[in-house]
């Protein structure tokens, strides 16, 4: 018996276990020797060779079935929950009140983001210039819904959108390939809308208030995160940068300078995994 733990597996406390030889210890009576033409012998080895045989074929066509056909299930009902879940989740559970950033702004310091409006859900192009609609257009718009956040000291704004869209895994795989290999989410005139909201903080945040973004093509399920952040006393961004660029080291562009490839970066995180939690409760198998 091999008693060394599998890869992955926790340690054995001390003591658990020990190596060993296999070098059976000298016994007092030795075993009668079988003849090796003796027929019971060749008979019985050769049902015992046959029903191993047996058992294990059926249970590797057994794992092929119920393996395949379970993970192509999860897929499945991945993508009609998170295809529904425009509609059929609370906006507090799209997009909380309060998101916390622990260490999720400049020098690894907390961030706080409070939501002071929420856009009613609408098509893409609402939210998205002709540019970036166009380049989603392989995976269709389902619904397109986006709120907008402030920071703690209320000096930033971020607008944060989900993007639910028609396509299946391949698809959503195939347009994730894209935006990777091409460097889409880098590219300035990719940069998705913002949504201002009077009275706010994010009143004056337009189109020229565009500092930093980030646009995320999830394959798990079919939605494109995206945000897009600014300064808040609505002051123009002459050259905006990508939240990857900004928060790159040795950044020195005005967005980089003044966080906001983080705050862009960290509320799209955040919206992100508040998505994938509640997926994966919405596809949970009861026990």
């Amino acid at each position: 018996m091999d008693l060394t733990p599998r890869p992955g597996a926790a340690p054995a406390p001390p003591g658990a276990y020990h190596a060993y030889a296999e070098t059976p210890a000298e016994t007092t009576t030795r075993l009668r020797p079988v003849k090796s033409g003796s027929p019971a012998r060749t008979v019985l080895a050769a049902v015992c060779a046959v029903l191993g045989l047996g058992l294990v074929g059926g249970a590797v066509t057994g794992s092929w079935l119920t393996g395949d056909s379970a993970a192509e299930a999860g897929a499945d009902d991945a993508y009609a929950a998170g295809r529904s879940a425009w509609h059929s989740v609370p906006v507090d559970t799209l997009f909380p009140r309060t998101l916390k950033g622990d260490g999720a702004g400049p020098g690894a310091t907390d961030r706080v983001w409070t939501r002071i409006g929420v856009a009613g859900d609408a098509g893409c192009a609402a939210g998205l210039d002709p540019l970036l609609l166009r380049t989603l257009g392989p995976v269709g718009c389902e619904r397109l819904v986006r709120a907008t956040y402030t920071d703690a000291t209320r000096s930033s704004v971020t607008t944060v959108g989900l993007v639910f869209t028609e396509a299946d895994a391949t698809s959503m795989s195939a347009l994730a390939r894209r935006f990777d290999t091409q460097k889409l989410g880098d590219r300035a005139d990719l940069m998705p809308r913002t949504h201002p909201v009077p009275g706010t903080a994010a009143a004056g945040f337009g189109d020229q208030q565009r500092a930093s973004w980030t646009v995320h093509v999830l394959t798990e399920v079919p939605v494109v995160v995206f945000s897009v952040s600014g300064f808040a006393d609505g002051r123009t961004v002459a050259e905006p940068q990508s939240a990857a660029g900004a928060m790159a080291a040795g950044a020195a562009t005005v967005p980089a300078q003044a966080g906001l490839g983080h705050e862009a970066k960290g509320v799209a995180d955040r919206i992100e995994r508040a998505l994938r939690r509640t997926v994966a409760t919405l596809t949970e198998k009861p026990r």
